[in-house]
């Protein structure tokens, strides 16, 4: 997730075994460069970048003067004021060439994309770097999009993962399929290899998805608590004191949907319509706005605190030690599974 994963955390997943993972979303080229330059001072193993391909936002100050009107309240509360506009605060992958050219120039093993396709030319130029391409898929169409566009792997996100969708599309209508189900669904109709993801939190679930067929699975949530995530006190806090809290899917903080634990800016969700949330990622800019007054205040409950659905089987352990005892949980699964059937 972008703004949770770190270097060190991705060091040390890779260092493990596993394939450690950095968000550069939110991040700019030279920024994105620092970081995937200390991964590699802290491990010489293969690590992934994960990337935003949304199409940019559409400006509309009217709906965005709206938006702030209605926050307004909620500023004032912790005594600050709204932005006095909105800006989009990161570019799409899509049209990002400074991004682009890092990548090629810096080479990181693995690439992976999120909400959509970059287009044809800036797939090859990242396939001619030598580098191994990822791309979300939530529907069986999103995936074959992908397989014949020349990714080399699809990443099937079930209904219950946490953060944000990878819908190519959110203004269609979401099919909300679950880890489970896509997982063999892709298996079924893709030809390239297919990674699970959505409520994995531990062993067991992986061993269930490498059941259906996946080649591995990929886990966010369950890297939360460990020390090396870039969780704030109030983030960690939310899921410790209340692990039975429910998630829930929303458009409120970012202007796409994302899944979050139940919290103070989640609530806005159940009072206000689509249409009312300025475009992605510029309503995250008064979302982030709105977090830093109130964390500012001492109130974390307006945080971004996603959280996939198996959230309340978090465990606090250091990166290299989870991904250990997950490998440990998997093969006492899949052991467990061929003594029933023997």
């Amino acid at each position: 997730m972008a703004g949770i994963s770190t270097p060190e955390m991705a060091a040390a997943v890779s260092n493990a075994g596993g394939l450690g993972s950095l968000g550069l979303g939110n991040l700019d080229a030279e920024a994105a460069r620092e970081v995937i330059q200390a991964v590699r001072v802290l491990s010489g193993q293969p690590f992934n970048v994960n990337l935003f391909c949304h199409a940019p936002a559409v400006p509309s100050l009217e709906r965005e003067a709206a938006w702030l009107s209605r926050l307004e309240p909620l500023f004032s509360r912790f005594g600050a004021q709204p932005p006095a506009r909105l800006r989009e605060p990161y570019q799409s992958f899509n049209v990002d060439d400074a991004m682009l050219e890092m990548l090629v120039d810096e080479r990181p093993p693995v690439v992976s994309l999120h909400f959509g396709l970059p287009d044809a030319s800036r797939i090859r130029k990242l396939k001619g770097a030598g580098i191994l391409l990822l791309a979300t898929a939530t529907n069986l169409v999103e995936a074959r999009a992908a397989a014949e566009a020349g990714i080399d792997v699809v990443v099937a996100q079930g209904y219950e993962a946490g953060g944000h969708r990878g819908v190519f599309d959110p203004q269609s209508a979401d099919e909300c399929v679950g880890t489970l189900p896509l997982t063999r669904l892709l298996v079924k109709h893709l030809a390239i290899p297919v990674v699970a993801a959505g409520g994995i939190m531990d062993g067991a679930g992986i061993a269930a998805t490498l059941t259906l067929g996946a080649s591995a699975a990929q886990l966010g949530t369950a890297f939360l608590l460990c020390p090396e995530s870039a969780a704030d006190a109030g983030y960690r806090q939310a899921i410790l004191e209340h692990p039975t809290r429910p998630t829930l899917m929303t458009s409120a903080i970012s202007g796409r949907p994302a899944r979050l634990l139940a919290n103070r800016f989640a609530d806005l969700a159940d009072r206000v319509t689509p249409d009312e949330i300025p475009s992605y990622p510029i309503a995250y800019d008064a979302g982030k706005s709105l977090n830093a007054a109130a964390r500012a205040a001492g109130e974390f409950g307006y945080g971004p605190h996603w959280a996939g659905q198996g959230v309340a089987l978090s465990r606090a352990l250091p990166a290299g030690e989870l991904v250990a005892t997950l490998w440990q949980e998997c093969q006492e699964a899949v052991a467990a599974q061929r003594e029933t059937l023997s």
